[in-house]
């Protein structure tokens, strides 16, 4: 009785999904990842709103608010708060329009946007 070689499958593959998908892509304040949106959030703060505005297809006037922020969080169930979402965008309001523009910009590259 000759015996064959058979290789036994232990394990299955895994689906390899980001386990970011449900935080912000970026931090608050990681300006350094895309400079070109830093600068636009500093210098040219109303288009990088209307340019936010337009990929989450809302008004123009939409963009630097907390609402838009807020839609973005729970639409991508990312953690947090209205509470947050309104102090963040009061005094951080520069880095949070930049921070919605680099993340809607990794997840359009990861085709979850």
């Amino acid at each position: 009785m000759e015996m064959t070689y058979r290789p036994v499958v232990t394990s299955q593959p895994q689906c390899h999904t980001s386990t970011r998908s449900f935080e912000w892509q970026t931090d608050l304040c990681d300006c350094g990842s895309d400079c070109r949106i830093c600068l636009c959030g500093i210098f040219c703060f109303c288009c990088l709103g209307c340019k936010i505005a337009k990929d989450m297809e809302e008004c123009c006037c939409c963009g630097p608010s907390v609402a838009m922020r807020t839609r973005y969080r729970t639409q991508f169930r990312i953690p947090g708060s209205i509470c947050c979402d309104c102090l963040t965008t009061t005094f951080c309001a520069p880095c949070n329009l930049c921070q919605l523009k680099r993340d809607i910009n990794r997840r359009k590259q990861l085709g979850i946007f």
